[in-house]
Formats: structure tokens, sequence, C-alpha cells
């Protein structure tokens, strides 16, 4: 048995530990709780939403700057272009330009082909929502967002969440995004920089989407 299988098994075996023997193996429809569920769709009670937001999404190896107001932003866009060392920026025809600081090449989508936008530093966009229990962001093509390519193609991606745009829990998030889905508009939930992870768990980022997310958070 190979060194990979072995440890494979393991992880199985020990994630399985706590099942006692008996146990159904698939989900029984006549075991399910109504209360249960309904108890799981109500918004949990969170204090500080925007908050929570930035520590769970921090804990995906995001990096979070927090401004007071919208003010803030452009130099909090800056700082984080810099980082990156980004010079040329795309960002969505309809995005707030007040958001774009001074110092950086802004190219305009949807006029630039796969070419030119892969040859971009990064994207700047807004969201439709965030979820703060989980610390996702939520894509869905309207205002300041752009096509699903623009945030996918470029290696940096800073988005600007408004804290009155972070909902408690993944139910609220998807009842606010119901209009989104019914209009078919694509529907894109980012929980930190892409990354995925082969069969011996080594971290690879960047493989099908921006390598790393800066997301600046209004209020």
């Amino acid at each position: 048995m190979s060194r990979a299988r072995e440890q494979i098994l393991r992880r199985v075996r020990d994630a399985t530990a706590d099942v006692e023997r008996g146990e159904p193996a698939s989900w029984d429809p006549a075991a399910w709780d109504p209360a249960a569920e309904a108890a799981y769709d109500r918004d949990p009670e969170i204090d500080d939403p925007a908050g929570l937001f930035a520590e769970r999404v921090a804990d995906f190896r995001a990096t979070v700057t927090r401004v007071r107001s919208a003010d803030g932003v452009a130099a909090a866009v800056s700082a984080a272009a810099e980082r990156s060392a980004a010079k040329r920026i795309a960002v969505a025809r309809d995005l707030d330009r007040s958001w774009c600081p001074g110092g950086l090449e802004i190219l305009e989508e949807p006029a630039l082909s796969l070419a030119e936008l892969d040859a971009t530093d990064g994207v700047l966009t807004s969201c439709a929502l965030a979820i703060a229990q989980t610390g996702t962001i939520v894509l869905d093509g309207g205002h300041g967002q752009g096509p699903r390519r623009l945030t996918l193609v470029p290696d940096l991606h800073i988005c600007v969440v408004l804290a009155e745009q972070i909902v408690a829990s993944v139910p609220a998030g998807v009842r606010e995004l119901r209009d989104a889905a019914v209009a078919g508009r694509p529907l894109t939930f980012v929980s930190g920089p892409s990354a995925t992870s082969d069969i011996e768990l080594d971290r690879v980022e960047g493989v099908h989407g921006p390598r790393t997310l800066e997301v600046v958070v209004v209020g």
C-alpha cells in the first residue's frame, strides 16, 4: 500500500471515529425535522456583522481594510494595489469612479479582450452582498461588478463591500439573491483567493481565479 493511500485511509478513519455502528449512511427523508430546518433558516443575532465578516474573510487569507465612509475607499484601493505592485486595473463600466485613485491606469470592461484583460494587474469591483458567518462575497454581475470573466482572469481582485450589504447567514444571502437567480444572472460565491489542493493536500492558489483578494469594508 502506498504512503499516500495510507494517509488517506487514516484520515477517513479519524474523521469517522465518532460515528456509531448502525448509524444510517445516507439521509432518511422520514427523519426530516421541519422545526430544526426552520431554526437553521432563522438569521442569527450578530452584534457586528461587518466586524464578523472582516474576521472570517481574513481567515481565508484575504487582506481586509476597513474604512469609515466612502471617502476612504480610493486611498484603501491605492494601498491594496501598491501591495501587489498593480498599476493597470480593470473595472466595470458602471463602477463608482470615486473609488478609483489617481496614479492607476483604469481600463474599462467590456471593451477589453481576454488577452487585454489577462495583461492587467488586477480588477476593482463592488459586490451583490457578503455573508458574515462564512466570510463570503457574492457577485451576480450587477452594478459595478461586470461579467464573470472580469473577476476570474486577473491575478488580483479588489472588492469593495458596503456594511449595509452584509447579511448574517447563508440562508439570508440566498433569499436576497432570489431576483438575480430568477433573472438568470450568474452567481459567484467567493470565500478568499482562488485555491485548490492535490491528493497530498498541497495548496495551490490562483489556479481558477485571482491569487490575491483584497477586501475594502466600508462603514
